[in-house]
């Protein structure tokens, strides 16, 4: 019983690693996201951290419709790296997880 107790607490503890090298990963895959009309790009790592703003002059000169376009831009963009970055860990801590019924259900 002791030597499954041990070998489950190793998995487990690999597991973490697993998940703690995949967190990492995640901050080298970049999501690029586009307003419907192309005058706003945004690129967001699957961790969710902002690293390009990119917009189009014409959008300047209005700042209400500037404003509405990055609050859309942005959130597609954060729901893109949030989906990403779910399925990655999961993925990882399904293959993980010891062999215990009912668990399957979890990770669905």
């Amino acid at each position: 019983m002791f030597g499954d107790m041990m070998g489950m607490m190793g998995k487990l503890k690999e597991t973490q690693e697993k998940v703690a090298a995949t967190k990492k990963r995640m901050d080298t895959v970049l999501i690029d996201e586009k307003s419907n009309d192309g005058l706003i790009e945004v690129t967001i790592t699957a961790n969710r951290e902002l690293k390009k703003i990119s917009i189009a002059d014409s959008l300047l000169e209005d700042k209400e419709q500037l404003e509405d376009f990055l609050i859309l831009t942005l959130n597609k963009a954060i729901a893109n790296a949030t989906a990403v970055n779910e399925t990655e860990l999961a993925a990882v801590a399904k293959e993980g997880m010891p062999n215990i019924p009912g668990m399957d259900s979890l990770f669905k």
